[in-house]
């Protein structure tokens, strides 16, 4: 066996006589936070430089679809709360929606509004703990101080309207579990200033800081073909000036009938990334605003009841725009009360296709930031 020392030796000696340049293998990870869950990046690096990387996944594997296949229709929500366990009700919405599709239910107009009023509050609250981390990755601890706060206060109303902080188990097939707390209107209100405050703090002490900017600004950038190539979505395809929104671009539930802005940026560099995640929530604080204007009354429980749910037999397939980009979900029905075959496509994965393309001659100081601003959740990668 090579003795490690003997190897760094002659790695220094080579340097100092001039010879070729020696690459060394460097590991990073599996641990968290500060790969964002347990994945795992093999580097090979020349000096300073980053000349290839493998990423590493199936650490937190638990086999969810498959899982889903035992369940019957109505329990398998909660193994979607666990994909994206950042962006859970975005999740629910999206299997919902897709045995909504096969069987052909129409879903009360006050669940829809319920609906999305949670997922754009989710949606910031995600983006909040993202602005946090990045702000880690990047060296900076106070804008997660900011950045919790927010988000805290959303999982504190998540908490009264679901009884559970994250994994909600929420959204029904055809309708929610029940109606908000009677006292909802008053709590979104005395929420919606102070999260607008969170957010324009963690806004102005973070994205325009000098030190984030030479830091993040013109790291790892991409243009938009390149990123329709691999596959990716949400804010990573948004930040090069492509101008793809899942509920814009194929309108689901009631997205057409809200006026809302689709953010985008113009380098695909990891400071546009950024940028586009905080507009975002500028923007799902508009939704919510006007959801909240419109709510109607009206029932919330879906028309099946308590029946067990057998859609007829056949397929399925929704997408969705959840925060880190767009989730499909391909649902297989043979007529009984369990799935057939449940199939994801979960944008973290897929995001995760471009890791080596955008690592590739960086920085090794940079690596961090890099993954840091592809916001990926193991939940959903290890499915």
């Amino acid at each position: 066996m090579t003795d490690p020392t003997a190897m760094t030796a002659q790695v220094f000696d080579g340097a100092r006589e001039g010879t070729q340049p020696v690459e060394m293998l460097l590991n990073m990870g599996p641990q968290h936070p500060s790969t964002h869950g347990v994945f795992r990046m093999v580097l090979w690096v020349d000096g300073e430089k980053v000349v290839d990387v493998e990423p590493h996944i199936g650490y937190l594997h638990r086999g969810s679809e498959k899982l889903c296949e035992g369940e019957q229709y109505h329990q398998v929500v909660t193994l979607f709360d666990r994909l994206d366990y950042i962006g859970n009700f975005n999740n629910e919405l999206a299997y919902c929606m897709a045995v909504e599709k096969l069987m052909g239910l129409e879903v009360p107009e006050r669940v829809e509004y319920i609906r999305v009023i949670l997922c754009e509050l989710n949606r910031v609250a995600s983006h909040l703990l993202y602005v946090g981390t990045m702000g880690l990755d990047a060296g900076a601890m106070t804008p997660v101080m900011f950045s919790f706060r927010g988000r805290e206060r959303v999982q504190a109303l998540f908490e009264a309207v679901s009884g559970a902080r994250m994994m909600h188990n929420y959204f029904r097939i055809g309708g929610l579990k029940e109606d908000v707390p009677d006292n909802f209107r008053q709590l979104v209100d005395e929420l919606m200033p102070l999260l607008r405050e969170d957010v324009e703090q963690s806004d102005r002490i973070l994205t325009f800081n000098e030190i984030f900017l030479s830091r993040l600004k013109d790291v790892s950038p991409i243009g938009a073909d390149e990123a329709i190539a691999l596959g990716l979505t949400g804010p990573l395809l948004r930040a090069c000036g492509y101008e793809y929104d899942v509920r814009k671009a194929q309108p689901y539930s009631i997205y057409d009938r809200f006026d809302f802005e689709v953010p985008v940026g113009l380098d695909g560099d990891c400071w546009d990334r950024h940028w586009v995640r905080v507009q975002e929530m500028y923007q799902s604080l508009r939704i919510v605003e006007q959801a909240m204007e419109q709510l109607p009354e009206g029932p919330v429980a879906s028309s099946l009841g308590r029946r067990l749910i057998r859609p007829p037999a056949g397929e399925a397939y929704v997408r969705a725009e959840n925060p880190r980009g767009e989730i499909g979900v391909y649902l297989v029905s043979d007529g009984t009360d369990r799935p057939y075959r449940v199939k994801v496509r979960p944008p973290s994965f897929c995001n995760l296709s471009a890791l080596r393309r955008l690592l590739a001659d960086t920085w090794l100081a940079d690596s961090v930031v890099v993954l840091g601003s592809l916001d990926i959740v193991l939940g959903e990668v290890d499915r």
